[in-house]
Formats: structure tokens, C-alpha cells, sequence
């Protein structure tokens, strides 16, 4: 018996086909174990935890599906330290992260905390905004929490 597909891998494969790209289940589990994952993540990292269960999933494979999910708007490349990049689930619509330094962790931004400094910048330079992307890089504050424990 054939298990139906959940809304979220639905949802997924939705994103997939929209973007005109063919639907393999290779594209499927790369998504999704990318929106799973509670930081973001290096394409070899990703490829690494797939890899415990998928040992036939090649390392090339998981690139070019991470590259196409950038192309589709469906993932984020950010640059970690050391000019490696990361990559990270996000919605079409969503571009704003903050970035944890030391745990990686990447909470959206609320776009409408945004909206005035554009207001500002089209009244002030005249510059109409049409799309924003911004990461904003520093310590969660679980961090920062643990960073004033240890300090004493």
C-alpha cells in the first residue's frame, strides 16, 4: 500500500515543479531534509547526514539540487566564516535573516521591521526599493546568555 504524501511534501513538490524543474524524489529529500534542519547548513554537511541513509545519493546530485532551490528562491546561500557557504530554507517571499556566529542558527527577519528605513530611502534618495535580501550577522541571544556566564 502506497502512502499518500504528506501536505508539507506536497507543498515541496509544488515548489520543485514551479520552478520548472523535473519532480525526482532526489530534489524531494534534499528539500526537505534542508527546511528540517534547525541551522543552516554547507552542501557538504547536507550531503553528509543524507548520506547515513541514503548511501546511493551522489555528492554532486545534492549541489546541483541546493543551486537550483537558490534559483527558485526556495533556499538562501549565506556565507559563513572562512568563506564557506551555507544554506538555508526560506520562503519566496522571505529574505531577511539573522545569523548566529557561533551556533549558526538563523531566525527570519520580520520584513515590517524594514519598512521605515525604505520609506527613508526613497524619500531621501529619491531610490525606489523593488526587492530586498539582507543578512544580519551576529550572536542569538542564547549566546550572548552563554557568553555572560562564562565571562563570570
Amino acid at each position: 500500500m502506497e502512502l499518500m504524501p504528506s501536505r508539507s511534501e506536497r507543498s515541496l513538490a509544488d515548489r520543485i515543479s514551479a520552478g520548472g524543474r523535473r519532480l525526482t524524489p532526489q530534489r524531494v529529500l534534499v528539500a526537505r531534509a534542508l527546511a528540517d534542519a534547525r541551522r543552516a547548513l554547507s552542501a557538504q554537511e547536507l550531503y553528509d547526514r543524507l548520506h547515513t541513509t541514503q548511501p546511493r545519493l551522489g555528492r554532486a546530485t545534492v549541489f546541483r539540487a541546493l543551486e537550483a532551490q537558490v534559483q527558485d528562491g526556495m533556499a538562501r546561500r549565506l556565507e559563513r566564516s572562512g568563506h564557506v557557504s551555507v544554506y538555508v530554507a526560506c520562503d519566496p517571499e522571505h529574505h531577511h535573516h539573522l545569523v548566529c556566529e557561533r551556533c549558526e542558527r538563523v531566525e527570519d527577519l520580520d520584513e515590517k521591521l524594514l519598512q521605515p528605513l525604505l520609506r527613508s530611502v526613497d524619500s531621501r534618495y529619491g531610490f525606489h526599493v523593488n526587492h530586498t535580501a539582507l543578512d544580519i550577522y551576529g550572536l542569538c541571544a542564547s549566546c550572548r546568555r552563554a557568553s555572560r556566564k562564562a565571562a563570570g
